[in-house]
């Protein structure tokens, strides 16, 4: 009986559990907020990359298309 006394109170103290819990609660929201930047800077520099055909194709080398 001490022995599962001596267990329980070992299982109660013990806080590895807890803190992998939370490392893994901040490398979620690590990368779910490296996703939405990876998104937010791509539509950004597209359309930048589509201002600056618009802008070629109209003062650039005649007859040259932009390719979205």
């Amino acid at each position: 009986m001490k022995r599962l006394t001596d267990v329980a109170r070992q299982f109660q103290n013990d806080e590895n559990g807890a803190a992998m819990v939370e490392y893994s609660i901040l490398i979620g929201i690590i990368a779910a907020a490296s996703i939405v930047a990876v998104i937010a800077i791509g539509g950004w520099v597209g359309s930048q990359f589509t201002g600056l055909c618009t802008k070629l194709g109209t003062n650039g080398v005649a007859g040259s298309t932009c390719v979205p």
